[in-house]
């Protein structure tokens, strides 16, 4: 166990996912988001992961003017934090029962350019690009999770030009395979960024097994880090960093500091920051993270 190097604390802090509406803290509003990625700043997170919300229904958005706000609210402050903003929106496709071959009207599948919209006006120093295509559950909405090949390629290719680091975010083994191959075929930069996804029903299992496996697929020098979802993220956070990765927590991922007690992200980041103190780690700065990552800070 080297505890000698940093390690890089995410904080993911709404997502776009469907959520317990009995939470009394769940960022949904752009100046929420802002305050909930400002308070994982202060707590000591490196990265913050942004989603959007609708901020009338809390359902989750990809509009272009909501992360462009979120962005400005937190730049605004001057706090230095990493952001990694979400594309991860507009790949959810729901089959009609009667013919799947059709999708049901509450389906978004969107164009990789529209996926986008949103980083050519904030220019992230991250991005996550989900490579990952699969059948999943949220709440009772089962669906598939739609990102083929060709939409992923498009994504990279464009993630490169704007000058903003992939997060290659993998729900099995087979999506380390092709994020490999994008590596392969000169559209990933740089030393790669893995981030394991564990816990999603029919994904990956949040098991010490299963990071350890895929560690293993990694290519030579790549980044890596790994959280599950629930009451596997505080787990996740000690064997991801016993086995030589980065962590991630927040309310995207988990909405309880303890069971039936709601969390905020500010309390998770510092959970999460002393879990791994205690086992001797230090957390990276920010300015810390971009020597990692390979990152040039934007203003």
């Amino acid at each position: 166990m080297d505890t000698s190097r940093k390690i890089i604390l995410t904080c993911a802090v709404t997502g776009g996912a469907p959520f317990n509406r009995k939470h009394p803290a769940m960022p949904v509003t752009p100046a929420e988001i802002a305050a909930a990625a400002l308070e994982a700043a202060a707590a000591g997170a490196s990265i913050t992961h942004i989603h959007v919300r609708n901020p009338q229904t809390g359902e989750g958005s990809r509009d272009p003017a909501l992360f462009k706000e979120v962005v400005d609210r937190i730049r605004s402050t001057g706090t230095d934090i990493v952001l990694n903003l979400s594309c991860g929106m507009g790949a959810v496709f729901l089959p009609d029962p009667e013919n799947e071959g059709r999708a049901l009207p509450e389906s978004d599948v969107a164009s990789a350019a529209d996926r986008m919209l949103h980083l050519q006006d904030n220019l992230p120093e991250l991005a996550s690009l989900d490579i990952t295509t699969g059948n999943q559950i949220e709440g009772q909405t089962e669906f598939v999770y739609l990102n083929t090949t060709r939409t992923l390629r498009v994504m990279a290719k464009r993630f490169a030009a704007l000058g903003i680091k992939p997060e290659l975010e993998v729900f099995s083994a087979g999506d380390i395979e092709f994020g490999k191959q994008l590596i392969a075929e000169g559209l990933i930069e740089g030393a790669p960024l893995f981030q394991m996804v564990t816990g999603v029903k029919w994904g990956a299992p949040s098991n010490p097994e299963t990071i350890l496996y895929q560690r293993g697929l990694l290519p030579p020098g790549a980044v890596w880090a790994a959280f599950g979802i629930g009451r596997d993220q505080m787990p996740i956070v000690a064997q991801a960093a016993l086995m030589g990765g980065n962590v991630r927590v927040g309310l995207e991922d988990n909405l309880y500091l303890s069971r039936g007690v709601f969390a905020t992200n500010g309390q998770l980041v510092e959970k999460a920051r002393s879990i791994l103190e205690n086992m001797g780690y230090a957390i990276a700065t920010p300015a810390e993270t971009r020597e990692i990552l390979g990152l040039r800070r934007r203003a």
